[in-house]
C-alpha cells in the first residue's frame, strides 16, 4: 500500500505503534495471569484432612514430594530430631513406640532440623545413615528444615500457631489428634518411654 500524504503517513504509523503497543500488553497481561495466579496448593483444602497438615514436604534424602495429609485419621506424635545431639538416645525409644502403635492408627513423624548447634548432619544421606544403622528407624523422616523462627516450615508454624509452643531444643515433640488439634506437647527432658507420654497417647487413640 502506498500513501502519499504526509498526514495520512504520520496518521498510520500512530495507529500501527498504538496497536502494536496493545498488543504486547495483552500479551504481557497473559504472561503475569500465568504465573501471579497458579494454586498454592497448600492452600486447596484436602477432603477430609486438617488445615494443619495440609503441606507438602519432602522424604529424607529423595526427591519425593508428599502432603502431610497421608497421615490424617491418625494420632501423630511429631518430633524435631538431631543425629549429634545429647538426646539422640531417643531415636530407640521413638522406634520402640512406633513398632508398639503403629496398627492403631498412631505415627511417628521425623524431622530433622539444624536449627540448635547444628547438631544435624548437613548431608541428608548421612541422615538416613545413621537413622537406619544407628537406631533402625523406619518411621517417616522427612527432609532437613528449620522448626522455630520465620523461616520455620509451614507445619512448624501451623503447630505454634495453635498450641502456642514452638521447640527450643533438639526432641521436642508435638501430640496430634486425630481431628488435628495439638493434644499436649513435650520438651526434649520428655522421653518417648514417659508414662505421661504414652497414657496420653493411649487417651486418644
Amino acid at each position: 500500500m502506498c500513501i502519499r500524504d504526509s498526514s495520512l503517513l504520520s496518521d498510520f504509523i500512530t495507529v500501527s505503534l498504538i496497536f502494536l503497543g496493545c498488543s504486547q500488553e495483552s500479551n504481557n497481561a497473559e504472561k503475569l495471569m500465568s504465573y501471579d495466579f497458579q494454586p498454592d496448593l497448600n492452600k486447596i483444602p484436602v477432603e477430609g484432612c486438617p488445615a494443619i497438615l495440609n503441606h507438602e514436604i519432602r522424604l529424607l534424602d529423595s526427591k519425593e514430594v508428599i502432603n502431610l495429609c497421608k497421615h490424617k485419621d491418625k494420632v501423630i506424635l511429631a518430633v524435631n530430631v538431631a543425629s549429634r545431639c545429647g538426646f539422640t538416645y531417643q531415636y530407640e525409644a521413638l522406634q520402640i513406640l512406633f513398632d508398639g502403635y503403629k496398627e492403631e492408627d498412631f505415627v511417628i513423624l521425623g524431622f530433622p532440623s539444624r536449627d540448635f548447634m547444628f547438631q544435624e548432619y548437613s548431608d541428608e544421606s548421612d541422615v538416613a545413615e545413621f537413622c537406619s544403622t544407628e537406631y533402625g528407624v523406619d518411621f517417616p523422616m522427612f527432609s532437613t528444615v528449620k522448626v522455630r523462627g520465620k523461616k520455620a516450615h509451614p507445619f512448624y508454624k501451623k503447630l505454634k500457631a495453635e498450641s502456642g509452643f514452638e521447640p527450643s531444643w533438639n526432641f521436642n515433640k508435638f501430640l496430634i489428634n486425630k481431628d488435628g488439634t495439638v493434644a499436649s506437647t513435650y520438651g526434649s527432658g520428655v522421653k518417648p518411654d514417659s508414662p505421661d507420654l504414652i497414657s496420653a497417647i493411649e487417651q486418644i487413640l
